[in-house]
């Protein structure tokens, strides 16, 4: 199939799928078209285990979509498709390009699309072609026409099968909705990387060449490489000690000074923040000195030492953090944010470890990006794959932590088990005022009635197995 029967082709089943629906399972469906015209397609292309992962993530992004129907899913389901895509489209390029690729395509999808010329083939009207036409669609569309007249004047009922008929279709909505579809399926096969990326893409690869680790220039030109080596070392080791004084307060505060639930909040909001900032700052500092020659410098190898104990105490820092952050669950119960918390904690361990590993074993500053797209893409996964919304509400109700009727009303994909809860507690156990609990319940209870009642190509399949108690 040709690159234009696939734009084609595409739009029309987007628009079959997506007219006189909202989204739902038919961006599924799509999602699953896509995925399954890349394997079949490019399958010759499938020779490592890369792109069976990428095939599999896609399809349960697919799934999870039709399951949730929330951004989450949405979002892991658009960075399979994409991942997928440039992979078999330029398996040569680093994979953290894909995203920008895939960003300038959408947007020069609309100049692009008016050079017929680039993706669409030419073809010569003949006088063989000219034929067909008469011979398989003129004459005979002559002669329908003539005998047609014929039978209508004869027969009423005859006429009335042809004329007596109208087609309910809002033809503004079919525009727009297969001007979308065109577009999307215009820019997912019709692929363009700039030259820009192409030059780029030899300076994100994971390894010096022979070339950098021959280079010692200095940052600054005013600088000699000797003075920024001190300078350097001079830097990390006040950067330690600054670092192992804020771990000592920091955890004192943490763990041997009293604070109020009511303040507990705010407290762990702070420290968190500081923590955000110091692992980011943390991260770049060495990023800035080991971009070139020191990795490779015989000299540098005090510079090497303290930035591996730097980058170990920032860790401590961030496992004082899981503590505070465990002690807050512990006392508040679950939420969104807390465990978005622990999320960007593990994430940033792992950011440390590979940190560690590009000074250790001589590694470029792309390698840390290589490394990290690929768990931040893992973590998006995750959390488009469990039902985190109920997760919190059974959690806090198991421990008795966090049970308020707002709160857990404006949790996602927790219906059943709020309905049950509240349905079988008596008010004067629940902390909140009793209306206020009949109003989120009867908002749960319509809101399962309202996507049930969707038809089937808008619906999110969560809801088909909730009972509505």
């Amino acid at each position: 199939m040709k690159k234009h029967h696939l734009i084609f082709v595409c739009s029309t089943i987007f628009t079959l799928l997506f007219y006189n629906e909202s989204i739902g399972i038919n961006l599924s469906i799509f999602g699953l078209l896509l995925t399954g015209l890349i394997v079949y397609l490019y399958k010759d292309q499938f020779v490592d285990k890369s792109y069976y992962f990428l095939t599999l993530t896609s399809v349960l992004s697919c799934v999870a979509f039709a399951w949730y129907g929330d951004f989450v899913s949405f979002c892991a389901l658009l960075f399979s498709l994409i991942f997928l895509q440039f992979k078999t489209q330029n398996p040569n390029l680093k994979p953290i390009l894909s995203l920008p690729i895939a960003f300038i395509n959408s947007i020069t999808s609309l100049g692009r699309f008016f050079m017929f010329a680039t993706w669409l083939p030419e073809k010569k009207v003949d006088n063989q072609f000219t034929k067909k036409m008469i011979a398989y669609f003129a004459i005979p569309l002559f002669f329908i026409l003539i005998f047609y007249s014929v039978y209508a004047f004869g027969s009423e009922h005859f006429s009335n099968i042809f004329t007596n008929y109208y087609l309910d279709i809002d033809v503004v909505e079919i525009l727009l909705i297969g001007s979308l579809g065109l577009y999307i399926s215009f820019s997912f096969w019709n692929y363009w990387v700039a030259d820009y990326f192409i030059l780029i893409n030899p300076k994100l690869d994971n390894e010096f060449s022979k070339e950098n680790e021959n280079t010692h220039a200095p940052t600054f030109s005013f600088l000699d490489i000797d003075f920024e080596r001190k300078s350097g070392e001079i830097s990390m080791i006040l950067l330690n000690v600054l670092l192992l004084t804020f771990i000592v307060t920091y955890n004192y505060e943490q763990f041997f000074q009293k604070c109020e639930i009511d303040k507990l909040s705010a407290a762990t909001h702070e420290r968190v923040n500081a923590v955000i900032f110091s692992i980011i700052l943390a991260v770049g500092v060495i990023q800035f000195y080991f971009k070139n020659g020191f990795n490779f410098d015989s000299k540098a190898k005090n510079l090497k030492i303290l930035s591996k104990i730097w980058i170990v105490l920032n860790g401590l820092l961030i496992v004082s953090t899981i503590i505070k952050n465990s002690e807050y669950v512990y006392n508040c119960g679950l939420t969104y944010k807390r465990l978005g918390v622990y999320a960007f904690l593990i994430l940033a361990l792992m950011g440390l470890y590979y940190t560690f590993q590009k000074v250790q074993n001589q590694k470029t500053n792309a390698y840390l990006a290589n490394k990290m797209l690929w768990y931040f893409y893992g973590t998006i996964l995750v959390c488009s794959y469990v039902n985190w919304g109920n997760l919190i509400t059974n959690y806090n109700i198991y421990v008795g932590k966090g049970i308020e009727s707002v709160y857990l009303k404006s949790l996602n994909y927790n219906d059943e088990s709020y309905l049950e809860y509240f349905s079988t507690k008596p008010n004067e156990n629940i902390p909140t005022i009793p209306a206020v609990v009949d109003y989120n319940y009867n908002y749960k209870s319509s809101k399962i009635v309202r996507e049930q009642n969707r038809s089937f190509l808008s619906k999110a399949l969560y809801y088909e197995f909730v009972e509505n108690k």
